[in-house]
Order: structure tokens, then sequence, then C-alpha cells
């Protein structure tokens, strides 16, 4: 769980509202906690000048002139430091009575930019701000600050929406990506520091294929048509692909079964179909969960990406608290290829084939192999493949054994066969 957490206070009601949450998390796990506040003396500085001209007359000679400077300077600076120390002295409070010990620290600049470099710099694995500020209106989605800080994070991200607890559950989204299967441990830990119930979502998308088909249909002649064999391949996107997107999903969820029994740790499933992001928000409206956990980037996400597309609009949609997650995770492979892997009867009986004694490197190396080229069915040119794969130096030692010792290596008493089922 989290040793440092990291709040952006603006006194606002969300804002108020994370440190009660950070104080609930830093009780139960001992981290340690650090409220920060930015004021904008230089930003309010050049403001005022802009405004001069709009003085009335006789503040706009220059000896008034210069003394509303003056005494504008000393009191923006001076009045907003106050301010600041106002704010945190509220956080201070709510930490001594909860005996905590809160760092306060205080910013000068741009607000989002002088958060993130500071963040950037800090220990803190986990940053807990309100969704909205001061400035919120009945239209507001989700604060500047709030999207721009979360776009620029490395770390954990909690986002406050909720100034009232829901009673509901915390959800947490799986696409299969490192980043839903950190998200999962983490609501696995929450789960047990709040006291409530955890359901695992995996959403996946059936109606795209039928779209991009309709659209392909519009645009192609007939000649085309011959050659991307059109009918054959709309057939197999709907007897196969669609078929085979839920199973992969439904895989997920099981998974993520698996890991929650080992932890002892409840877990209900649900599968949807739909566009991911608008399923999750659906799910959440008639849910009304405390907390939404997903990753800051999902399965189709590239490397160096802020945010991915479904966590961008549930930042700015869901009715609940989200946690951003940028923790990794990968499952272990016997998990995975338990639940998700389907073996050929020729690939099962080239593996049986193999010495009791091998047979479980060897049937590990496969998997590997095959999990990390996306299979889900390992066939014999699959189980080629992974032999292609080993160095050479793994083969010169495999060499070695069999001249050294083959009736024992090869469970033969004179073969030469590989334990694949190849001729030696």
């Amino acid at each position: 769980m989290y040793r440092s957490i990291y709040l952006p206070l603006d006194n606002s009601a969300h804002s108020l509202k994370g440190v009660e949450i950070a104080i609930a998390l830093a009780t139960t796990t001992g981290a340690a906690l650090t409220g920060s506040h930015v004021y904008a003396a230089k930003l309010h500085d050049r403001r005022f000048r802009q405004m001069e001209g709009g003085l009335p007359e006789p503040y706009r000679k220059e000896e008034k002139l210069v003394e509303q400077r003056d005494i504008h300077d000393d009191l923006i600076t001076r009045g907003l430091e106050v301010i600041s120390d106002s704010f945190l002295d509220v956080f201070s409070s709510r930490c001594a009575a909860a005996g905590i010990k809160g760092r306060r620290v205080t910013l000068e600049g741009k607000n989002w930019q002088r958060l993130v470099e500071d963040i950037a710099t800090s220990d803190c694995d986990l940053v807990v701000m309100g969704a909205l500020g001061l400035g919120v209106v009945p239209s507001s989605q989700v604060g500047s600050v709030c999207e721009r800080v979360a776009r620029r994070l490395d770390r954990d991200l909690l986002v406050v929406r909720q100034v009232e607890d829901a009673p509901g559950p915390i959800v947490v989204a799986l696409d299969g990506s490192p980043q839903s299967w950190g998200s999962l441990l983490i609501a696995l830990d929450l789960a047990e520091t709040f006291g409530r119930e955890v359901e695992a979502v995996s959403a996946f998308d059936p109606h795209f294929h039928y779209v991009a088909f309709n659209s392909i249909a519009k645009v192609l002649s007939s000649e085309a048509a011959k050659v991307f064999r059109f009918e054959e391949q709309e057939k197999l996107h709907e007897e196969i692909i669609d078929s085979g997107l839920a199973k992969i999903y439904q895989g997920h969820l099981d998974v993520a079964a698996r890991l929650a029994a080992e932890r002892g740790v409840p877990l209900t499933l649900r599968l949807l179909a739909g566009k991911a992001f608008e399923q999750l928000l659906h799910y959440c409206l008639e849910r009304q969960p405390w907390l939404l956990v997903l990753g800051r980037i999902g399965i189709h996400s590239e490397a160096g990406m802020d945010l991915g597309s479904a966590t961008e609009n549930l930042l700015r949609q869901a009715p609940c608290n989200l946690l951003l997650s940028a923790r990794c995770f990968t499952p272990p492979e016997d998990h995975i290829a338990d639940i998700t892997m389907a073996w050929t009867e020729e690939a099962e009986a080239r593996m049986a084939r193999v010495p009791d004694f091998a047979r479980g490197i060897a049937k590990k190396a496969v998997v590997k192999h095959a999990l990390a080229q996306g299979h889900t069915v390992v066939t014999s040119d699959v189980i080629d493949a992974c032999m292609s794969s080993i160095p050479s130096g793994a083969v010169a030692r495999h060499a070695a054994k069999q001249e050294e010792s083959p009736a024992a290596y090869n469970g033969t008493s004179g073969g030469g066969k590989c334990p694949f089922g190849h001729v030696g």
C-alpha cells in the first residue's frame, strides 16, 4: 500500500474531502502526508498593472499610481501567504486530530505547473486531489488544474468527486493490460482498508466491427470486395471474432477472481458488451460505487501516452471518485494459461513425450512464448517457434546432456529425440 500521500489543497469541498480520505488511508497504512498550496503573486501583480487603465481619474495620477502599486504588491505578497497558511492550518489541525503529522508546502507560481514539478521531485506514490476547485460552476465536469496534473503524473492519482460518501462498492475496470492488473491489486487493498466490497468489470466492444464493415461496404468496388474477400471476412467476424472477444474479456475476469481468492477477498464479476468507457459509465450510474479504479492507460495504449481514451472520458464524466493507477502488474503465467489457454491434441501429444522431470519446465517455456505472442491456443507451430527462439547456448547445453545420458535425458533407450519430439 501507499507510503507517502501528496494533497494539493485549495479549501474547496472536494479538497477537504480528499484530506479526510488521505487521513483514513494514513491511519491504516502509516503513510506520510504532505499538504501543499500554490499561490500566484506574480500573476496578480501583472493583472493589476493591466487594469490600471480602468482606475478612476483621481487614482491615475503618477504619485497615486506609485502608491497603489506599492500597497498592492505588499498586500498581494503577504495576503496570499496568509491565505496559504490558513488553508494549510486546516490540513494540519485535521492531521493532529487524527494523531498524524502532516508536512506543509507553500509554492508560488502557476498552480498546475508548480504542483507537477513538486510532485515529480517528491517521494509520494499517491496524489489525492479534488476533481473540482473553488471555481466550480454547475456545468463543470473536471477542473483544469486536476486535468492538467492528471495528464502529467507518473504515479497514482485519486480524484475526489464525491463530497458525501456513496454507500456503493469499489469497482475495478479490467482490460488485460498491466495497468489494469495493478488496479486490481489496489482495489483489493483498498477494500480491506475501507471495508468495501469489490466488483470487477470488463467491457468489450462487439459492435465496432459491424460499423466498420458497413462503412467499408459503401466504398469497396465489386472487384475490391473480391480481393478483400469481403463476405468471408464479415462472416469470420460474426462467427469467431466477436465471440472470441467475449471469451478474452471473460478470461480477464476469471483470472481476477483467482487472484482475489488467493487474497481471501470476495469478488463480484461483470462482463459488459459495448464501448468500454460508455459501458463503465452506465455501470457506475447504476451501481453508484464509492470508487472506480482503472489504469492510466489501457491495453491498446502506446508507451508515453498520458491517459487512455476510456480513462480520459471517465475522468470527465464518472459520477464517483476515481483512482487512476500507474502501477503495473502481470499475473503469474500459470494463472493466465490455466484459464485462457488451450492446447491442440497434437501439441498435447508432443508435450506428453517430454520426460517427466523436464515436462514442467518445457511447458512453462511454451506457455511463456505463447503468451508473449498473444496466442490462446498452443499448436505444433507455436512449439516449433518456441524451440527456435531458445538461445544457441541453451541448445548446446541441451545437446551436451543428450550425449552424456541419452536414455536418462530423452526417456528412451536409444532414440535420439529431443523433448518435443523432433529427430535429434
